[in-house]
């Protein structure tokens, strides 16, 4: 395709950003350079090149190009390769993307420069304002943009960075544009393949004044993510006092009363298939050089049925059975003994060792669907434009749970797993049911709805200030969700009558130093046979009120804002200043249920029940950007701005999402305040010769509220006590004095809370260079990046030191190359309902790829990720002693055919 390169700072679409068309320099400056095709990885850096060059903010750009030609499934993969930029690993498939250190909630992205809907995808996940590029098929993408110092015209709600995609328009590219691919991806611990394909295809008329394109792409991904799960650590202290022999232990000094022990190991197997397809479509109206009118329409699917299963033996729910605990460094219990009988072919057992085998069987299925139209009108010096439009996204996840138990004793190794006793019994499906507790099915509608509405008019001036920008903007998102849990009429069953599924392997568990029962165990006959235990013949009926109090909210916010921005620019210096006003109002409603409420006929007295809270503010944000081309080849910028955000969604409803069985929850507060920051960018770049450059840059933000997570001990009423109370589990806690008879437990609770002043600051190196005529060339880039709340504690996904380097060949028909990221520790939220927050271990990634171009039409490439097989590991506390898990998800393989007409 033939894109033209501009001194505006865009890459060959005439999207409108948000709330505004790019800034138009100053007439009498404006050059047109000549046009660039797009053919290969030199010409595509070059175009990004000349994005971040001419722009007035502090500006990184990637094209369509870079996304295929360096290894990447995703737009997130491809954006690690800009400085600044780190993904989390926490799934397979990248979700949430850091920019400068900042979480990614605390960023906006936008498809050309309006927002996308976002149903939530996982099952007891929470949700979160950062956008999830696993969703959105990147061969709909044509170029973007990450704007790290903000303009008055962009909209607010980013700390971080402002993310803007830009689709392919079809007067851009000659008609009857015709492309597409097709091929496989394999993952060598699933040891599956799955097919994808894309086409694109784009018309217009011989005069240019009409045309329309549409994008479709289909996408299959297995995924298989294996490894070992700590939900906690019990002091010794409480275990000897039930314990003689801990005790004894302690006397001899063979432990320490202080010593922490993980309350059980947990063998984690998370397996999905994701068949995720698209379809864009662009229609593109230009009749004359004065109006110019698209009208997009956006449709998305994405099946994620996945399977969890969580086989955890349990040392610390009975203490009895514990005949012996080793103390490693740190203070940790690294091994220990559990002793039991196990009980056969009953669903109704007691031991001192305990057994869980949790199946979780997910379905989700995501549809996302949107519709915008923009426009352009063009007079004499002046201008107007405008947008509008809607996107809406849903997703009724389900999950039927069946828990199986078993009563045979085992012995553990934090480092190595655990080993049953007596492997026979622990092998023989006869030996594993449920224990009186036959699992239940839940329900959980998600829904989310954005609509906006944005206009705004340049006026052109010659001389140093050329061009004055007003404008406005109004948008309104909303979001919801509800949980309705069926549990009465479910069968309590053995494992034979559910479906033996034979005796696992779990690779990923042995790659990471697994052994014994982690990696063999038993196991259903998978994903349907839960389904089918909970519903086949069953008539099932609600009987669990608490949970759908607890989770159910609704949340509305609307901004409505206002700006002003002066362009000023000469052959030496260009940028911009104005200021955006906003005013937001946030609408969050939730159940407000007394502690003594656990049935539907319960009466709420005033004040409790489904209640809302209204809350507003006004805020004023000045930007200035300015750039001074010291020599031609020479640009130092400089850049001011006060930035807001928000808390994610959940956050501001009245809700309290809860695990009823380790007794840890999530809550919200609906009195949040936005997130608000003073920010300060400087930078420099030397253009050294073509598709070259070296940039130093760095950041300071000074956040003046900054919103984190509190750690309370609530009591509440247990939503599943009907359940509990009839086996092991609701006894243990009763016993161990977590819940009353009645249900009533303490819940360990982490809530958000106002958390006053925090600081970011940092500094970035990028180097990029084509070597001459010999193909090769390279990329890399280093960002340091510190990070303080006014507690002294660091701030969440902020890695003090992260770093690429991608090394590329491009000469003739052969294309390859290599992309190595790392990054350093850093803190993030727990992976289940309320669990304290973890700290992520550094990371360190390497994936490749291969090309060859047969002719203009046909290519084939080969992209390899994950070479290294990394494990993706978290820890409880800064001082990362206490493991909380560990994954590993295997290497990736992608084989594509591309074609051209």
């Amino acid at each position: 395709m033939s894109l033209q390169a501009q001194d505006a700072p865009q890459t060959g679409t005439t999207t409108t950003p948000p709330a505004t068309t790019q800034q138009t320099p100053d007439q009498s400056q404006a050059k047109q350079l000549e046009t660039v095709t797009v053919t290969g990885i030199r010409a595509s850096l070059q175009q990004s090149l000349d994005t971040k060059r001419n722009a007035d903010a502090i500006v990184d750009a990637i094209t369509a190009e870079d996304i295929g030609k360096f290894p990447a499934t995703n737009v997130a993969e491809a954006l690690a390769q800009i400085p600044g930029v780190t993904l989390d690993r926490a799934f397979g498939a990248t979700q949430r993307v850091s920019i400068n250190g900042i979480d990614p909630s605390l960023n906006l992205s936008f498809l050309d420069g309006h927002p996308v809907a976002q149903a939530m995808w996982l099952y007891g996940d929470s949700p979160n304002r950062g956008f999830n590029y696993s969703l959105l098929p990147p061969e709909i993408l044509g170029s973007l943009e990450i704007y790290k110092s903000p303009e008055a015209r962009l909209p607010e709600g980013s700390l971080g960075g402002t993310v803007i995609m830009h689709t392919i328009q079809p007067l851009d590219v000659p008609a009857n544009t015709l492309s597409g691919s097709f091929g496989v991806n394999y993952n060598d611990m699933v040891e599956q393949s799955r097919p994808n394909a894309s086409l694109f295809y784009s018309w217009h008329n011989a005069d240019k004044t009409f045309g329309a394109d549409v994008s479709l792409s289909h996408y299959e991904q297995k995924t298989d993510r294996q490894g070992q799960e700590i939900f906690g650590y019990t002091p010794v202290s409480a275990i000897a006092a039930a314990n003689p022999a801990i005790a004894g232990q302690i006397a001899a000094g063979t432990l320490k009363a202080s010593d922490q022990m993980p309350t059980e190991l947990n063998a984690a197997d998370f397996q999905q298939t994701e068949k995720r397809s698209s379809i864009l479509v662009n229609l593109q109206y230009k009749p004359n050089d004065h109006f110019e009118s698209t009208l997009s329409l956006l449709y998305m699917t994405d099946r994620l049925d996945n399977l969890n299963v969580s086989m955890y033996p349990i040392a610390g729910f009975n203490y009895a059975g514990i005949s012996h605990l080793t103390e490693g460094p740190n203070g940790i219990v690294v091994a220990g003994t559990q002793v039991g009988t196990p009980c056969f072919n009953t669903t109704s057992c007691t031991s001192t060792a305990e057994t869980f085998m949790d199946n979780d069987a997910r379905k989700s299925f995501i549809r996302t669907k949107g519709a915008d139209w923009r426009g352009t009108y063009k007079g004499d010096g002046w201008r107007i434009n405008g947008q509008l439009g809607v996107s809406t996204s849903d997703n009724t996840i389900t999950q039927a749970f069946k828990e199986l138990f078993y009563g045979g004793g085992f012995d553990w190794n934090i480092n190595k797993g655990f080993n049953y006793t007596d492997l026979a019994s622990a092998n023989n499906p006869s030996y594993w049911a449920d224990n009186n507790f036959g699992g239940n099915i839940g329900y959980k509608p998600y829904k989310a709805r954005d609509e906006y509405a944005q206009a705004d008019f340049t006026k052109d001036f010659d001389g140093f200030f050329n061009s004055l920008q007003v404008g406005a903007r109004w948008a309104s998102h909303w979001e919801s969700q509800s949980l309705l849990i069926d549990n009465v009429g479910v069968p309590n069953q053995t494992l034979n009558e559910i479906g033996y599924g034979g005796i696992s392997n779990l690779s990923g568990a042995s790659s990471i130093g697994l052994s014994g029962s982690t990696v063999h165990h038993v196991q259903t006959l998978g994903f349907q046979s839960i389904y089918n235990a909970v519903l086949d013949g069953n008539q099932l009926s609600s009987n669990d009120p608490v949970d759908y109090w607890d989770n159910t909210f609704n949340v509305q916010q609307q901004n409505s804002a206002g700006f002003a921005q002066l362009n000023f620019g000469n052959d030496n210096v260009h940028g911009n200043l104005g200021v955006r006003f906003v005013h937001t109002k946030i609408d969050s409603f939730g159940y407000n249920v007394p502690s003594t409420c656990s049935t539907w006929d319960c009466v709420f007295p005033p004040g409790f029940g489904y209640v809302g809270t209204t809350s507003t503010s006004n805020d004023w944000l000045p930007a200035f950007n300015v750039a001074w081309n010291v020599t031609p080849d020479i640009i130092l910028r400089g850049a001011g701005s006060e930035t807001i955000a928000y808390a994610p969604y959940n956050q501001l409803a009245p809700y309290f999402e809860a695990n009823d069985t380790v007794l840890t929850a999530t809550a919200g507060n609906p009195n949040l305040k936005p997130y608000r920051s003073v920010n300060f960018d400087l930078s420099g770049e030397w253009y050294f010769n073509n598709e070259s450059v070296i940039a130093v840059s760095g950041f300071y933000k000074n956040v003046l509220n900054y919103v984190v997570n509190a750690a309370t001990v609530q009591g509440r009423q247990n939503g599943s006590w009907a359940e509990l109370i009839q086996g092991s589990t609701g006894q243990m806690l009763v016993n161990n004095g977590m819940c009353t008879l009645e249900g009533f437990c303490q819940y360990s609770v982490s809530a958000p809370i106002n958390g006053g002043r925090a600081k970011v600051k940092g500094a970035a190196i990028s180097y990029q260079q084509a070597f001459g005529d010999s193909g090769f060339g390279v990329r890399a880039n280093f960002t340091y990046s510190d990070s303080s709340t006014a507690a002294g504690g660091p701030l969440p996904y902020n890695s003090k030191d992260s770093y690429n380097l991608s090394p590329y060949f491009e000469k003739g028909p052969y294309s390859a190359s290599i992309a190595y990221n790392y990054r350093s520790k850093y803190l993030a939220g727990g992976y289940v309902a309320g669990a304290p927050d973890s700290y992520t271990d550094s990371y360190k990634e390497l994936d490749a790829s291969l090309g060859y171009k047969f002719n203009d039409h046909m290519s084939v490439t080969f992209d390899a990720l994950n070479l290294l097989n990394s494990t993706y590991k978290q820890f409880y506390g800064a001082q990362m002693t206490e493991l909380a898990n560990e994954y590993a998800s295997g290497r990736e393989y992608i084989l594509e055919a591309h074609f051209k007409l």
